[in-house]
């Protein structure tokens, strides 16, 4: 009888002991695993959108982002088109055609104090607001001469101030208007919608220039609620915004930053100082122009990398983990000559899966550093007890639980950088890429092969 091992017993004593094919069945598993950590993503995805639709309902009923624009003054003028009665004696008649002057301020200075408020929905935290605004300023004589409109087709007694809100259900007291020292209260709606979409007028008396410097000055108190963004126009030739607020992450947008700005714990104070040089429209027109709304600007009561954010950001280094956590395992395997079954390899891999799960469930429920620290342990001890029952060996044990712990330290550490999360994480993977170069470089792979085929 033959000593020499036949084919069959050849192939599946390289199969045993294959190195090559061991590092290629750990990339298939890392592969099947990215499945879960899709599903993962999808979970939070799923979760981050219920959160979405109860900010949207608690918004609706409290007050969604608001867009404050106004005052514009308003004053109606005919003009006259032929209407041909019989074309041939020449006769028409002149047709009166009603149009609209608009106005913007000379002045328009905006003090507004925003008072955040946390309101929840089932288990989700709504960031709304209620705001105080006082809008000041004066208004020029308005020039009709540079448009050929005569005096006696400018319906000066018609003329109205009109003010634009985005959410005009959030209103808390009746506004009015001081206008030159009398008080006009606004009515919802406005005859024209050609400056402002949505928002309340009122008559004021104005009428042709006695003196060639006369001004009209107003002053307006409003009251309202909103949720995440409040935004202001630039109508005035010179426009002055300060707003005030104990919220302490704020985030500017819009056409225009801020000038001044300060930022505390105890809140935040900006100022905005805008010419009319800055816009895009000119401070009187006809008819409807372009451009107004581009120019808003504002501030947006954001919280900053809410838990589904964080957990997102952790998830997508899902795949990292797995590698480096097979690869420590493909390691301790090699260096202590024990076999490592590719369901022993999955079970691991489906842990640090339902690490995240984990994660989503009680960051819903308890701050994110303290639903981190419970998921990370739970699955840190989890893994290491597991590692324990395949290698028995305390030491090696202690070594996979302390590298664990260091990687899930890191990450923790990069999740709380908002900046510099890539300089750290590229710089963190640099050093973990270059301590496995150090510390495998006097393995001889070849050799290692062929004493665990002998």
């Amino acid at each position: 009888m033959s000593n020499n091992p036949s084919f069959f017993e050849r192939a599946s004593h390289w199969l045993k002991t294959s190195i090559t094919l061991r590092l290629f069945t750990i990339g298939i598993l890392i592969l099947i695993l990215l499945i879960p950590v899709g599903m993962v993503r999808d979970l939070i995805r799923e979760r981050e959108y219920r959160k979405s639709a109860a900010i949207n309902e608690v918004s609706a009923k409290w007050g969604e982002a608001q867009t404050v624009n106004g005052l514009v003054l308003t004053i109606p003028y005919y003009t006259y088109v032929k209407v041909v009665e019989d074309a041939k004696n020449d006769k028409y008649r002149l047709e009166p055609i009603r149009n609209y002057a608009h106005f913007l301020p000379n002045e328009l200075q905006v003090n507004g104090d925003v008072i955040p408020e946390k309101r929840y929905r089932g288990i989700y935290e709504v960031v709304v607001y209620n705001s105080k605004v006082t809008l000041a300023g004066n208004f020029a004589m308005p020039d009709f001469e540079v448009w050929n409109i005569k005096e006696k087709d400018v319906m000066w007694e018609e003329a109205f101030v009109s003010l634009g809100l985005s959410d005009m259900r959030s209103i808390q007291n009746n506004v009015q208007v001081n206008w030159n020292g009398s008080q006009h209260p606004f009515n919802p709606g406005i005859e024209t919608n050609e400056v402002i979409g949505t928002g309340m007028s009122t008559r004021v008396p104005v009428g042709p220039a006695k003196e060639a410097d006369e001004s009209w000055t107003f002053e307006v108190l409003l009251d309202f609620n909103g949720s995440s963004q409040l935004r202001f126009i630039p109508l005035g030739k010179n426009t002055a915004v300060s707003l005030n607020s104990s919220w302490q992450d704020p985030s500017f947008d819009g056409a225009f930053l801020p000038d001044e700005r300060e930022i505390t714990p105890q809140g935040f104070t900006a100022q905005w100082n805008v010419l009319h040089l800055n816009r895009t429209y000119p401070q009187s027109f006809r008819g409807s122009m372009k451009g107004i709304y581009e120019s808003a600007f504002g501030v947006n009561l954001i919280v900053p990398a809410g838990e589904y954010q964080k957990s997102m950001r952790s998830a997508k280094y899902a795949s990292l983990f797995i590698t480096l956590t097979f690869m420590l395992f493909f390691f301790a395997q090699i260096m202590n000559n024990v076999r490592i079954h590719p369901i022993q390899y999955i079970m691991v891999g489906l842990a640090l899966c339902i690490f995240y799960t984990l994660l989503i469930a009680l960051s819903e429920h308890l701050p994110f550093q303290w639903a981190y620290l419970i998921s990370s342990s739970a699955i840190i001890g989890l893994i290491v007890m597991y590692a324990h029952s395949i290698f028995k060996n305390i030491r090696l044990t202690g070594i996979i639980a302390a590298i664990l712990v260091i990687l899930y330290g890191f990450v923790y550490v990069i999740l709380q950088l908002q900046d510099y999360t890539l300089l750290v994480g590229s710089l963190g993977l640099f050093v973990v890429l270059a301590t496995v170069m150090y510390l495998s470089r006097k393995i001889d792979w070849y050799a290692l092969q062929a004493t665990r085929e002998e």
